[in-house]
């Protein structure tokens, strides 16, 4: 059963985040998809996350499905014109990917190449538009398709502690209305917030998938505070990671208590282990979620 059915049929789903190799050696990589365990329904692979030259999606999701694993193949606009994201998102679907999470992208100024130009020919709506244009069998000029991608099944980010939440519910309809098909979320790490958050869009009929984050280091928390829009990561949670002399142990220990509070509100989990996805079965087994799920060849 591939993610979208699950979905569709109201399935409890986890899903994590693996990051592609600077270069072409995907050994590591690989062992670490092969690490996060039979528990997981589709894995993530990010896109030049925080303005990082790597290896590109399509090519490390290709590598997943031929392992048996079913990604989610992350797009951003931030370094593509809408020539490239139109072409990147038909490779993607020859290739026999069938998830795409369109994202905005992190500007390359933070990253390791500060002089590259940033693009943002489309926004994140254009990025919905283009792939629903796709889907109805033409480009965004209009022009016909030899062939369309009619099964993308198409995701977007939503961010549930955000201060203006009339606004994000307002961005979660026009997604809806440009053809998302389900949402995951930004990190949550108080659950009350998200119990406010699914106040406001409680009546969006899609899937939300709730982003979790490992925390490592009190130091990574606060960056993370600083610099991420949309992450709070309370005060309390940066002393107990701070305090903790097995740093491992405690992200488990947080994740699993996390999840446990949230899963009532939840239709899945997203955890983004951020290169300690070796610790993802025993988060599961912390958390109650532990299972054993078909693979996807």
């Amino acid at each position: 059963m591939s993610l979208r059915e699950k979905l569709q049929n109201k399935k409890f789903v986890i899903t994590t985040e693996l990051g592609p190799p600077k270069g072409v050696d995907v050994t590591k990589a690989l062992q670490e998809a092969k690490a996060m365990g039979p528990g997981v329904d589709a894995m993530n692979v990010t896109d030049l996350q925080g303005g990082v030259m790597k290896l590109g999606s399509i090519a490390l999701s290709r590598l997943l499905i031929e392992e048996g694993i079913e990604p989610i193949f992350q797009l951003t606009a931030a370094s593509r014109n809408r020539l490239a994201i139109q072409s990147d998102l038909l490779s993607a679907y020859v290739l026999g990917i069938r998830n795409v999470l369109l994202l905005g992208g992190d500007p390359p100024k933070i990253g390791d190449h500060p002089d590259a130009k940033p693009v943002y020919d489309l926004d994140t709506m254009g990025l919905f538009q283009a792939a629903k244009s796709l889907k109805g069998g033409k480009d965004l000029a209009g022009k016909d398709l030899e062939g369309s991608p009619k099964d993308l099944f198409i995701g977007g980010a939503a961010n549930p502690v955000v201060d203006d939440l009339e606004t994000e519910r307002q961005k979660t309809l026009k997604k809806i209305e440009l053809g998302c098909e389900f949402f995951q979320t930004q990190a949550v790490y108080e659950p009350a917030l998200y119990e406010k958050f699914l106040s406001k869009v409680g009546d969006v009929k899609r899937p939300f998938i709730i982003g979790v984050i490992l925390l490592k280091s009190a130091k990574m928390a606060q960056f993370m505070n600083d610099h991420i829009p949309g992450i709070r990561v309370p005060t309390a949670l940066i002393q107990e990671i701070d305090v903790a002399p097995d740093k491992r142990k405690k992200a488990v220990e947080i994740a699993a208590r996390l999840m446990k509070a949230l899963k009532p509100m939840a239709q899945g989990f997203h955890l983004m282990p951020i290169g300690w996805g070796d610790l993802i079965p025993e988060i599961l087994e912390a958390a109650g979620l532990a299972r054993t799920v078909e693979t996807h060849r």
